[in-house]
Protein backbone atom coordinates (compact mmCIF):
# COMPACT_ATOMS: atom_id res chain seq x y z
CA UNK A 1 0.00 0.00 0.00
CA UNK A 2 1.45 3.64 -0.94
CA UNK A 3 1.65 5.41 1.54
CA UNK A 4 2.37 8.38 0.36
CA UNK A 5 -1.34 8.32 -1.11
CA UNK A 6 -4.36 8.24 0.32
CA UNK A 7 -7.48 5.98 -0.52
CA UNK A 8 -9.28 9.12 -1.48
CA UNK A 9 -6.80 10.21 -4.06
CA UNK A 10 -6.33 6.97 -5.72
CA UNK A 11 -10.26 6.88 -6.36
CA UNK A 12 -10.16 9.96 -7.11
CA UNK A 13 -7.63 9.77 -9.86
CA UNK A 14 -9.55 6.84 -11.24
CA UNK A 15 -12.79 8.77 -11.16
CA UNK A 16 -11.40 11.38 -13.67
CA UNK A 17 -12.25 11.87 -17.16
CA UNK A 18 -15.50 9.77 -18.40
CA UNK A 19 -16.33 7.85 -15.36
CA UNK A 20 -17.14 11.56 -13.17
CA UNK A 21 -18.60 12.78 -16.49
CA UNK A 22 -21.21 9.63 -16.50
CA UNK A 23 -21.80 10.63 -12.61
CA UNK A 24 -22.18 14.07 -13.43
CA UNK A 25 -24.68 13.23 -16.50
CA UNK A 26 -26.29 11.28 -13.90
CA UNK A 27 -27.31 13.41 -11.40
CA UNK A 28 -28.31 15.99 -13.67
CA UNK A 29 -25.06 18.41 -12.43
CA UNK A 30 -22.06 20.20 -14.12
CA UNK A 31 -18.99 18.30 -13.89
CA UNK A 32 -16.80 20.50 -11.80
CA UNK A 33 -19.85 20.33 -9.02
CA UNK A 34 -19.71 16.83 -9.45
CA UNK A 35 -15.98 16.76 -8.79
CA UNK A 36 -16.02 18.96 -5.98
CA UNK A 37 -19.10 16.88 -4.16
CA UNK A 38 -17.07 13.67 -5.06
CA UNK A 39 -14.29 15.08 -3.06
CA UNK A 40 -16.04 15.98 -0.21
CA UNK A 41 -18.12 12.43 -0.22
CA UNK A 42 -15.10 10.20 -0.54
CA UNK A 43 -13.20 10.97 2.69
CA UNK A 44 -16.60 11.02 4.30
CA UNK A 45 -17.63 7.29 3.15
CA UNK A 46 -14.21 5.96 4.11
CA UNK A 47 -14.16 7.96 7.17
CA UNK A 48 -17.32 6.15 8.59
CA UNK A 49 -16.24 3.14 7.42
CA UNK A 50 -12.62 3.58 9.30
CA UNK A 51 -14.91 4.27 12.57
CA UNK A 52 -16.99 1.18 11.72
CA UNK A 53 -14.05 -1.09 11.28
CA UNK A 54 -12.72 0.21 15.03
CA UNK A 55 -15.30 -1.22 16.85
CA UNK A 56 -15.43 -4.90 17.92
CA UNK A 57 -16.10 -7.42 14.87
CA UNK A 58 -16.46 -3.91 12.63
CA UNK A 59 -13.50 -5.01 10.64
CA UNK A 60 -14.25 -8.63 10.21
CA UNK A 61 -17.99 -8.08 8.94
CA UNK A 62 -16.42 -5.49 6.39
CA UNK A 63 -13.76 -7.92 5.18
CA UNK A 64 -16.85 -10.33 4.92
CA UNK A 65 -18.85 -8.34 2.83
CA UNK A 66 -16.24 -7.60 0.46
CA UNK A 67 -14.96 -11.07 0.12
CA UNK A 68 -18.05 -12.36 -0.49
CA UNK A 69 -19.98 -9.46 -2.53
CA UNK A 70 -17.43 -7.26 -3.74
CA UNK A 71 -14.04 -9.18 -4.61
CA UNK A 72 -13.40 -9.69 -8.48
CA UNK A 73 -12.87 -12.87 -9.95
CA UNK A 74 -8.91 -11.65 -10.12
CA UNK A 75 -7.20 -9.10 -8.58
CA UNK A 76 -6.81 -6.73 -11.84
CA UNK A 77 -5.47 -3.32 -11.36
CA UNK A 78 -8.92 -1.07 -10.76
CA UNK A 79 -7.09 1.52 -12.15
CA UNK A 80 -7.43 -0.53 -15.68
CA UNK A 81 -10.64 0.89 -16.49
CA UNK A 82 -12.47 -2.87 -16.61
CA UNK A 83 -13.46 -3.19 -12.91
CA UNK A 84 -14.34 0.34 -12.75
CA UNK A 85 -16.40 0.32 -15.56
CA UNK A 86 -18.06 -2.54 -15.05
CA UNK A 87 -18.95 -1.46 -11.29
CA UNK A 88 -20.05 2.26 -12.48
CA UNK A 89 -22.09 0.83 -15.36
CA UNK A 90 -23.69 -1.57 -12.94
CA UNK A 91 -24.48 1.48 -10.81
CA UNK A 92 -25.49 3.90 -13.09
CA UNK A 93 -27.85 1.37 -14.92
CA UNK A 94 -30.32 1.61 -11.88
CA UNK A 95 -32.27 -1.49 -10.36
CA UNK A 96 -30.11 -3.70 -8.77
CA UNK A 97 -27.15 -1.72 -8.67
CA UNK A 98 -28.41 1.38 -7.41
CA UNK A 99 -30.83 -0.79 -4.55
CA UNK A 100 -27.16 -2.30 -3.80
CA UNK A 101 -25.55 1.06 -3.21
CA UNK A 102 -28.78 2.60 -0.69
CA UNK A 103 -28.14 -1.01 1.26
CA UNK A 104 -24.11 -0.45 1.64
CA UNK A 105 -25.07 3.14 2.81
CA UNK A 106 -27.15 2.12 5.54
CA UNK A 107 -24.46 0.04 6.84
CA UNK A 108 -22.57 2.41 6.51
CA UNK A 109 -23.76 5.23 8.24
CA UNK A 110 -26.35 3.70 9.60
CA UNK A 111 -29.35 5.99 11.53
CA UNK A 112 -27.33 9.12 10.16
CA UNK A 113 -27.64 7.97 6.37
CA UNK A 114 -30.09 10.98 6.25
CA UNK A 115 -28.02 13.47 8.30
CA UNK A 116 -25.05 12.23 5.67
CA UNK A 117 -27.09 12.94 2.49
CA UNK A 118 -27.97 16.50 3.89
CA UNK A 119 -24.91 17.52 4.82
CA UNK A 120 -23.51 16.73 1.95
CA UNK A 121 -26.20 18.23 -0.09
CA UNK A 122 -26.33 21.30 1.45
CA UNK A 123 -22.07 21.69 1.39
CA UNK A 124 -21.41 20.41 -2.35
CA UNK A 125 -25.17 22.27 -3.36
CA UNK A 126 -26.28 19.31 -4.93
CA UNK A 127 -29.23 19.07 -2.67
CA UNK A 128 -30.67 16.25 -0.47
CA UNK A 129 -32.15 13.87 -3.27
CA UNK A 130 -28.51 14.07 -5.29
CA UNK A 131 -26.18 13.85 -2.88
CA UNK A 132 -28.01 10.38 -1.67
CA UNK A 133 -27.97 9.64 -5.48
CA UNK A 134 -24.43 10.07 -5.29
CA UNK A 135 -23.68 8.55 -2.39
CA UNK A 136 -25.32 5.60 -3.55
CA UNK A 137 -23.16 5.68 -6.86
CA UNK A 138 -20.46 6.16 -4.98
CA UNK A 139 -20.53 3.26 -2.38
CA UNK A 140 -20.45 0.06 -4.70
CA UNK A 141 -17.12 2.00 -6.19
CA UNK A 142 -15.37 2.24 -2.68
CA UNK A 143 -16.43 -1.46 -1.54
CA UNK A 144 -15.09 -2.65 -5.27
CA UNK A 145 -12.28 -0.44 -4.70
CA UNK A 146 -11.56 -1.74 -1.46
CA UNK A 147 -11.63 -5.90 -2.31
CA UNK A 148 -9.32 -5.18 -5.06
CA UNK A 149 -6.72 -3.52 -2.46
CA UNK A 150 -7.56 -6.47 -0.20
CA UNK A 151 -6.63 -8.89 -2.68
CA UNK A 152 -4.00 -7.25 -4.18
CA UNK A 153 -2.45 -6.56 -1.30
CA UNK A 154 -3.19 -9.42 0.67
CA UNK A 155 -4.41 -7.48 3.72
CA UNK A 156 -6.62 -9.78 6.28
CA UNK A 157 -9.44 -8.09 8.61
CA UNK A 158 -7.16 -6.36 11.01
CA UNK A 159 -4.94 -5.03 7.52
CA UNK A 160 -7.40 -3.91 6.40
CA UNK A 161 -9.17 -1.74 9.91
CA UNK A 162 -5.72 -0.82 10.15
CA UNK A 163 -6.02 1.04 6.65
CA UNK A 164 -9.19 2.43 6.74
CA UNK A 165 -8.68 4.12 10.36
CA UNK A 166 -5.51 5.36 9.08
CA UNK A 167 -7.51 6.90 6.70
CA UNK A 168 -10.15 8.43 8.80
CA UNK A 169 -6.96 10.39 10.71
CA UNK A 170 -5.29 11.32 7.50
CA UNK A 171 -8.75 13.21 6.37
CA UNK A 172 -9.75 14.36 9.49
CA UNK A 173 -6.25 16.27 10.01
CA UNK A 174 -6.24 17.72 6.06
CA UNK A 175 -9.53 18.98 7.35
CA UNK A 176 -11.73 20.39 3.90
CA UNK A 177 -14.75 20.17 3.15
CA UNK A 178 -14.89 16.26 2.99
CA UNK A 179 -12.69 16.12 6.74
CA UNK A 180 -15.13 18.52 8.26
CA UNK A 181 -18.23 16.62 7.33
CA UNK A 182 -16.69 13.22 8.53
CA UNK A 183 -15.99 15.32 11.71
CA UNK A 184 -19.46 16.60 11.69
CA UNK A 185 -20.53 12.74 11.06
CA UNK A 186 -18.56 11.43 14.19
CA UNK A 187 -19.09 14.22 16.60
CA UNK A 188 -22.77 12.97 17.66
CA UNK A 189 -23.37 15.19 20.68
CA UNK A 190 -22.13 18.52 18.83
CA UNK A 191 -19.27 19.93 21.05
CA UNK A 192 -17.08 20.03 18.38
CA UNK A 193 -15.13 17.06 19.92
CA UNK A 194 -15.01 13.63 19.92
CA UNK A 195 -15.48 11.71 22.93
CA UNK A 196 -16.39 8.60 24.35
CA UNK A 197 -20.13 9.60 24.69
CA UNK A 198 -19.57 9.71 20.81
CA UNK A 199 -18.02 6.67 20.46
CA UNK A 200 -20.56 4.89 22.56
CA UNK A 201 -23.26 6.00 20.21
CA UNK A 202 -21.37 5.31 17.15
CA UNK A 203 -20.76 1.77 18.18
CA UNK A 204 -24.64 1.22 19.26
CA UNK A 205 -25.75 2.22 15.96
CA UNK A 206 -23.26 0.36 13.99
CA UNK A 207 -23.69 -2.53 15.85
CA UNK A 208 -27.52 -2.62 15.63
CA UNK A 209 -27.27 -2.26 12.27
CA UNK A 210 -25.30 -5.52 11.40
Amino acid sequence: MNAQTSLVEQLLSQLQGAPMAQIASQLGADQQQTESAVGAALPMLLGMMGNNASQSGGADALFGALMRDHAPAQAQGFGGGDLLGSVLGSVLGGGQGQNAGAAILGHIFGGQQQQAESNLGQASGLGGGNAGQLLAILAPIVMSFLANKVQGNGLDAGGLGQVLQQEQAQSQQQGGLGGSLLTSMLDQDGDGQLGAGDLFKLAGSFLNKR
